[in-house]
Formats: C-alpha cells, sequence, structure tokens
C-alpha cells in the first residue's frame, strides 16, 4: 500500500514538471511570435483593383489589372494581408480621368498613403504608376420578369385578380452582344398549395450563369395576389344573331343560353346578365350547316372560367 502511495505521488511531481515545462515552451513561443511580428518587414505585394461607382453606361475591358506595391509595415500587418488579399479602392467619380476613349488613373505614394494606408504602413514603390483602364459603351436595357410557378388553391378559393410582381421588370446592364438577347427574366420555380389566404412570396431571379459583366437592377422580386372565396353562378343571356344578309329572315331556338362563371363572393351580388355578350356570326355557316356556334365575346373582368352551356344554336331560314 505504502508502495503504492509513493509510485503515485512520484508521478504527480513528474506529470507537474512536464505541464511546467510545456507552458514555459508555449509562453516562450509566443513571446518571439510577437518579437517577430512587431519588427518591420519590407516587401512587395500585389494588390488587386476595386473599381467603384464607374458610370453605368460603361464597361471595363481589362479587368485583370493589379498594382504591386512595395511597403514597409510590421509583421503584424503583414499577417492580415497574408489572410485577405489586399485591394486598392478606385473611385470612377474622382479618382479618373478620360482621355483618348480611355480611364486614366495616376496618383501618387502620398495620395495612397494619406488615403488607404494607415500611418504604420510606408509606401516605397508602386509599379505601374499608372492605370489605364479600357472601357466599352454598356447597354442598358428593361426587360419584363415572368412567373415560374405552380399555385394550386383551396377548393372554393381563387385569386380576385392577376398576380401582381413587384418589380415586374428588371434594368440589365452590360454588353450590347449579351444585354441584346436577354428579352425577359424568369423567377425560380416556385411552388404553392393549398392556398386560401393572401399571397406575399419573395422569389428570386434565375440570372445567367455567366453573368460577371452583367449588372442586374434585382435579384429578387416579390409576388403579391389577393386571395377570396369564389362561388360559381349561372345567368341566361340572350343570344344575338350578327352577319345576316339582308335578304335572309332567321328563326333560331334557343334565344337565350346559361353562361355559367366562377366569382369572388364580394362581386357576386354586382354581375348582371348585360355583363355578358353571346353571338352567333351567320357568315360563319358553310354550305347546309343549320346550326350556329354561340361565343361569348363580352364577360366581365372579375369573372373566371365564363362558359356557354348550350354548345349549338338550330335555325331556319324563311323564305
Amino acid at each position: 500500500m505504502f508502495k503504492k502511495l509513493r509510485l503515485d505521488i512520484l508521478a504527480s511531481i513528474k506529470n507537474k514538471k512536464i505541464n511546467v515545462f510545456i507552458l514555459f515552451l508555449l509562453l516562450s513561443f509566443i513571446i518571439l511570435l510577437f518579437t517577430k511580428l512587431s519588427k518591420s518587414y519590407t516587401k512587395t505585394i500585389a494588390f488587386n483593383i476595386e473599381k467603384v461607382n464607374v458610370p453605368q453606361e460603361d464597361v471595363i475591358l481589362n479587368d485583370s489589372t493589379a498594382l504591386y506595391i512595395t511597403l514597409k509595415t510590421s509583421g503584424f500587418k503583414w499577417l492580415t494581408y497574408y489572410f485577405s488579399k489586399p485591394k486598392i479602392k478606385i473611385d470612377f467619380s474622382k479618382d479618373v480621368h478620360n482621355q483618348d476613349s480611355v480611364f486614366i488613373w495616376n496618383k501618387s505614394m502620398a495620395f495612397l498613403e494619406n488615403t488607404q494606408f494607415g500611418s504604420q504602413v510606408q509606401l516605397l514603390n508602386i509599379t505601374p504608376e499608372t492605370l489605364v483602364f479600357r472601357y466599352g459603351i454598356n447597354m442598358v436595357k428593361k426587360v419584363p420578369v415572368v412567373l415560374h410557378s405552380d399555385i394550386k388553391f383551396s377548393a372554393g378559393y381563387d385569386v380576385s385578380k392577376p398576380f401582381v410582381l413587384q418589380p415586374d421588370s428588371v434594368v440589365v446592364v452590360g454588353p450590347k452582344n449579351r444585354v441584346s438577347s436577354i428579352n425577359s427574366v424568369v423567377t425560380q420555380y416556385l411552388a404553392l398549395s393549398n392556398i386560401r389566404t393572401n399571397i406575399s412570396e419573395t422569389v428570386k431571379l434565375k440570372l445567367p450563369k455567366k453573368n460577371k459583366d452583367l449588372t442586374f437592377s434585382n435579384t429578387e422580386v416579390v409576388l403579391k395576389a389577393v386571395v377570396e372565396k369564389f362561388t360559381e353562378g349561372t345567368l341566361k343571356i340572350p343570344v344575338s344573331i350578327i352577319n345576316v344578309p339582308e335578304t335572309i329572315t332567321l328563326k333560331y331556338f334557343p334565344k337565350e343560353v346559361n353562361v355559367s362563371y366562377y366569382v369572388s363572393l364580394d362581386d357576386y351580388k354586382t354581375i348582371s346578365p348585360t355583363d355578358f355578350k353571346v353571338v352567333c356570326d351567320f357568315g360563319k355557316v358553310i354550305g347546309n350547316q343549320s346550326v350556329l356556334v354561340p361565343e361569348l365575346v363580352k364577360v366581365p373582368k372579375n369573372v373566371k372560367n365564363a362558359t356557354i352551356s348550350q354548345k349549338r344554336i338550330e335555325f331556319i331560314i324563311i323564305e
């Protein structure tokens, strides 16, 4: 028993020595790292160009431009450059000038130091000293948004007015050869079922996969619709015959036909027979045909699926 206790004590002392050693080793590494990072280093690094406020009607053609800058700064600052690609921001509304159909950027090291670097960074050299941006004329085109959807309503429910997309069109900006072929923008597929309340859905647009040189005013739209309870109605509508020669007298039957329609409960009482018009065109009679086909030529805007129950109107010619 005493032997086991002695071994446990020795093991504990030994582990504590190892832990202390590891701790001192870690502290030594941290001190060394801070010492190294606190020193200043001089290096040349490529800065990507971030273009802002480029005129909408212009497209920059040489998009791969980079600026090589030699700078002196602490290791801490260099560490940030290694973790995130550094950029130089060029504002096309004030940092460039237009000359011979190109944009020219020519700023001094002092300008960059004062506007885009902190006091802890010293710029030593810039290559090239001048950046030239070739540009072409963009095409600006407004195209409609087309809804791609499958929307099913609960029994007895429907939209009282057409679907509304907000916005219903988008502005496309880009090279003429690409923009000219875009005549509409389709939404991502939207599937809804058992709808019985008003619709308000954000839908993303299905934009071209390769659209780096294209700009769209919107990447999504909002679909809105008023959903109401609907009911079926039926009215007797008189039949009119048109294009009958003056030398012919007709007798036809029936004189009225039933028209069925689908309408919201709120509008049901506002619908009357005068809102509909059914005609038969005698000019469409072929040979010895003795029937006319009734057609709905006037239907209220607030009804859906209006149909005539009578498919044929019989007639005879009276000499």
